[in-house]
């Protein structure tokens, strides 16, 4: 039997309640058998442990991305390994050209750096829209979102109603994994990874908005550093963000 959205208010009825104590793999593997074929990975190709661990069990996994226009080299050369390793198809989605352009002629190529709120525009355009035509048609998504990663992201459940985008069910089998976990798991599997992680980088976005740390600087301090006081997030994550 299928799981929808609106079913996932009945954890109990579903035994959803354990899945937050479920290893990765095994949360994976319900979510394919809840979900298939109505379900895609997502993938910003910073690493690609969640592909891999998808790929054991369904070797015809979606596997798709966002392509702002302003992605580093590093993030397509990523992509291209893992696209080479794996013997698969990337299904990528890109902003809509008419209203990307709107905003570059009307407030210039830097806007994202006037205020947050131009910031939030400029992602709104390049990442959130083109994820709304990238989920339409799905039951479930699966992303790599962790706790570690603070801010919204600090109580991030592993199965969660996304109602963000309509209300499709969210999968976050990586939830409660530290970042050094992912990096083990990437030498075990001698996997891709995206190479500006070797040079400082912790958090991986568009190349004018995200740099590498200085020493103590929390992960996400490389994305969007001249904001302060606000939400590191460009929305794809941010239940009910309004942009």
């Amino acid at each position: 039997m299928k799981t929808t959205a609106t079913q996932l208010n009945k954890r109990d009825e579903l035994g959803l309640a354990g899945l937050g104590s479920m290893p990765a793999e095994e949360v994976l593997s319900w979510a394919f058998e809840r979900f298939h074929p109505r379900i895609a990975l997502a993938s910003s190709f910073q690493h690609c442990v969640l592909i891999h661990m998808a790929l054991q069990v369904r070797p015809d996994v979606t596997v798709f991305s966002i392509d702002t226009g302003r992605l580093p080299e590093e993030t397509y050369e990523c992509a291209r390994a893992v696209e080479d390793r794996f013997g698969i198809r990337v299904r990528w989605y890109f902003p809509e050209r008419d209203a990307l352009e709107r905003l570059v002629r009307e407030k210039g190529v830097f806007s994202f750096r006037r205020s947050p709120e131009d910031r939030r525009e400029c992602c709104r355009i390049r990442k959130v829209e083109p994820l709304t035509r990238a989920l339409q048609g799905l039951d479930a998504w699966i992303t790599g979102l962790r706790r570690d990663q603070g801010g919204h992201r600090g109580n991030v459940e592993k199965v969660e109603r996304d109602d963000a985008h309509g209300g499709v069910v969210k999968i976050n089998p990586l939830a409660d994994w530290t970042w050094e976990q992912v990096r083990e798991y990437e030498r075990i599997h001698d996997l891709p990874y995206n190479k500006l992680f070797d040079r400082g980088y912790t958090s991986i976005g568009c190349v004018c908005c995200t740099r590498a740390l200085a020493p103590g600087e929390h992960p996400r301090a490389g994305r969007w550093w001249w904001e302060q006081g606000v939400h590191k997030e460009c929305g794809l994550h941010v239940p009910n963000w309004n942009i």
